[in-house]
């Protein structure tokens, strides 16, 4: 068995090769993962119905969209949505190519994805939680402090080099449009493209203790910072990684554990390296703040003009209020991509 290039596990491989391999492929930060034999899932790990194929038609190119999620069993529910919001809605639909990275290895997710999508092009990767665990600030919520929601920072380090442009999206989205839309955007020489929101108040995102330091103040001259979710993004790969912006948004995490300059996880960062520096996208890619306050009843309504993707950021998750039978309007809108076996959403007085 050749051990050529130790960060791609070969396939198909039995499960004592498999865990020999592990043991010596510790080291190794991204570990594509790839296998040949698709396992039943446990029995407590929850059952998805399988999907519908999605072909291409005759007019598609060869040309792959790359698209990056992160993969945790807490938000498996909302990855399988989304996956199947971006097949149904895309023209090309077997152009998608899906990357996803984990902090664990989960035999278990992969034979859901597998099976629950046969024709799905999908990668996992390994991403090593120690490489941020060390950087992460205490923020006001545990849920942005995990380890995970760090690894897009890693994105050039990870995914293979044939991966020039990727987008990447959170797992509690679903997209109504084509995703090659937003694929196809021209970054005009810059390195990440997202909707930008100048009406939000940019200065809630840092502490006092930044605005009041002339050092720290001076960030932001020379641009314009609007906040960006980077749920939602597109990433030039290779500028990225030549622009060395991993470095640049880790050097801010150093800074905040230093002095306290920003509350939440890993967006301020990317606001302090990139805002006002992006390229813009229509906010219709992004229509965000569905989950906002809604554990206590706090419904949002959905913003007026065209939408494209529905996004759930906040604490409130879809398939939770679903279940609990308390959903919020938004949530019937992602309730007909949800493919968990004991799909009853029905409303009872």
């Amino acid at each position: 068995m050749a051990l050529g290039n130790p960060s791609r596990l070969p396939y198909p491989f039995h499960l004592l090769s498999f865990l020999l391999l592990l043991s010596l492929l510790r080291h190794v930060t991204a570990t594509n993962i790839q296998h040949g034999v698709v396992r039943k899932p446990l029995p407590d790990f929850p059952i998805f119905r399988e999907a519908p194929e999605f072909r291409n038609g005759n007019s598609c190119s060869k040309e792959r969209i790359h698209i990056c999620m992160t993969l945790d069993s807490n938000y498996l529910r909302g990855t399988m949505a989304a996956v199947l919001s971006i097949l149904q809605h895309s023209s090309c639909p077997e152009n998608a190519e899906f990357h996803f990275l984990s902090a664990r290895f989960e035999p278990q997710v992969f034979t859901t994805i597998r099976s629950t999508f046969p024709y799905l092009k999908f990668n996992i990767y390994r991403f090593e939680s120690s490489r941020v665990r060390g950087k992460i600030s205490k923020s006001i919520r545990q849920a942005l402090d995990q380890p995970l929601n760090y690894a897009r920072i890693y994105l050039s380090d990870i995914l293979p080099v044939y991966v020039k442009r990727v987008i990447y999206l959170d797992s509690d989205i679903v997209v109504v449009d084509d995703i090659a839309k937003l694929w196809e955007v021209d970054l005009e020489g810059k390195v990440l493209a997202a909707p930008e929101y100048c009406q939000a108040d940019f200065m809630v995102y840092f502490t006092e203790l930044f605005w009041n330091d002339k050092e720290l103040n001076r960030t932001f001259e020379g641009r314009k910072p609007c906040y960006f979710n980077t749920g939602v993004m597109v990433m030039d790969v290779e500028k990225w990684r030549e622009g060395k912006y991993r470095e640049k948004v880790e050097g801010w995490m150093t800074v905040q554990k230093q002095k306290r300059i920003y509350h939440l996880g890993s967006l301020p960062p990317f606001l302090l390296v990139l805002a006002g520096r992006l390229k813009s996208v229509d906010h219709r890619w992004n229509q965000h703040g569905l989950g906002g306050d809604n554990l206590e009843g706090k419904c949002r309504s959905l913003h007026p003009g065209p939408i494209s993707l529905l996004h759930w950021s906040g604490k409130g998750k879809p398939w939770l209020r679903l279940d609990s039978r308390r959903p919020c309007s938004v949530d019937h809108l992602w309730a007909p991509y949800d493919l968990y076996h004991s799909n009853t959403h029905a409303l009872e007085d």
